[in-house]
């Protein structure tokens, strides 16, 4: 059962039981003031003038009858006189009871009953009537409870009917709106099915209004278009990285036949060395990889790292110079993966200069980027600049680049992932880093939310 089907079953179901219970309550309720209606109709045919019933009894003593009883049919209700009611005598309507005595002897209260008579059910009130010479007379009203009884069954097969009725309307309505409600669902697992089939993580998906689920849509259509990124990017570095790994495996593997085939040349200590040297650069290339995947995660450690004084230590096993600004400053994050960063920077400026120089400082909230002795809530900046030929304007936008390398720099050495890994820890921790433009030499800055002094 689809879920269209059971929203339909579900309502159907709610409403079925709702008016069910409504019409439990609502039937007794008709059937109990119907009857009020009826006995207080009946109560006030007792209560009014007896001028009528004194004239009757008038006509029949005068021609000499003594009748102790009279039943007459007045507007479809029968109307029995008991002049001298006796219990256990039987007139033409019904026993007479000694309830019904006592009633006109005024020592029982009048009273309501069902009685049958004629095949047929009335509702009988039985009260005292005053009549001349007739002190205990008791005057039985019937009226019969057919006209109640057939409103009743009436109003059942009504309910009978719409119940289920109500039921089926409700049950093509909720589906229909389910439908309709879960069209975007139903184009959302479209494109889950076509992606599952096809693999193509660019499928666009449809999404309209501002529901929960039209959030369900754009949050699934912001995850594939993640996702498509994230496997363009590694299609992208698998395929640069075959590239970058197919020269020195072809320049090995012809330096090592050469010395299989020679092995007496006098070239071949010159080949020894060519092919440790390339040798050496896939390790570096293989290393630059797996630091590219590693470091491309969430910070594996949490804490404040003293980032001036990380900064301070490299520069002294680098050589580089270090200016800091008033200190310290704080940062949140991987101390070795931070260290990582700054040293990659400070690696690419001593391979295209003759000096680094290594600056750290806080921007001031609402101020430039001086180096002042201001500490401010602002982030914490790192600048790593060097003396040599800078980086072309044509390269800026490329240089963090996964295999990028400018064409001064490819025969030097290098895997063109250095500055890419920077990146890569650098926005794992909220931060930004970017190549500044000047006139001579490269200047890198990274910059980096501070945290409070532990």
């Amino acid at each position: 059962m689809n879920l269209r089907t059971r929203v339909a079953v579900s309502g159907a179901a709610t409403v079925i039981a709702a008016l069910a219970v409504v019409a439990a309550i609502e039937y007794p309720a008709v059937d109990a003031g119907m009857r009020a209606d009826v006995d207080a109709q009946l109560a006030s045919i007792t209560s009014g003038s007896s001028d009528d019933y004194n004239s009757i009894i008038a006509k029949q003593t005068a021609s000499g009858e003594d009748v102790p009883t009279f039943t007459m049919n007045v507007s479809g209700r029968l109307v029995d006189l008991l002049l001298t009611p006796v219990a256990g005598e039987f007139d033409k309507f019904a026993p007479v009871a000694a309830r019904d005595v006592a009633v006109g002897e005024g020592t029982a209260a009048p009273y309501y009953e069902d009685l049958r008579h004629e095949d047929a059910l009335y509702r009988v009130y039985v009260a005292p009537i005053s009549l001349r010479g007739y002190p205990d007379a008791v005057v039985r009203i019937a009226e019969p409870e057919s006209d109640r009884t057939k409103t009743l069954h009436q109003l059942a097969w009504l309910l009978a009917v719409l119940i289920p009725a109500a039921g089926l309307l409700t049950a093509v309505g909720a589906r229909s709106l389910a439908a309709r409600v879960l069209r975007p669902v139903a184009r959302l697992t479209s494109a889950v099915e076509h992606v599952t089939a096809t693999g193509d993580l660019a499928t666009p998906i449809a999404v309209t209004g501002r529901d929960e689920v039209a959030r369900l849509g754009r949050a699934f259509s912001a995850m594939t278009s993640a996702l498509d990124g994230s496997v363009g990017a590694q299609r992208r570095l698998v395929a640069d990285a075959s590239h970058e790994l197919r020269t020195p495996l072809t320049s090995m593997v012809t330096n090592l036949e050469l010395l299989a085939e020679r092995p007496d040349d006098p070239q071949a200590p010159r080949l020894i060395d060519e092919a440790l040297r390339q040798a050496r650069e896939l390790t570096v290339l293989t290393n630059d990889l797996v630091d590219l995947a590693r470091f491309g995660e969430a910070p594996g450690r949490d804490e404040v790292v003293y980032l001036d004084q990380v900064c301070a230590e490299l520069a002294e096993r680098r050589g580089a110079r270090l200016r800091v600004g008033p200190g310290p400053f704080f940062v949140r994050g991987d101390p070795t993966a931070l260290e990582r960063a700054v040293a990659n920077l400070v690696d690419n400026a001593l391979k295209f200069g003759t000096e680094a120089v290594v600056t750290v400082w806080a921007a001031a909230t609402g101020a430039g980027s001086a180096f002042n002795a201001a500490i401010a809530a602002g982030p914490v900046i790192v600048e790593v600049c060097d003396d040599g030929p800078g980086i072309p304007a044509a390269d800026l936008p490329y240089v963090f680049d996964r295999f990028h390398r400018s064409e001064a720099a490819r025969a030097l050495p290098g895997s063109g992932l250095g500055l890419a890994i920077v990146k890569q820890i650098v926005e794992a921790h909220n931060g930004r880093v970017e190549a500044v433009p000047r006139e001579r030499g490269a200047l890198l800055r990274i910059t980096l939310p501070a945290v409070a002094a532990p």
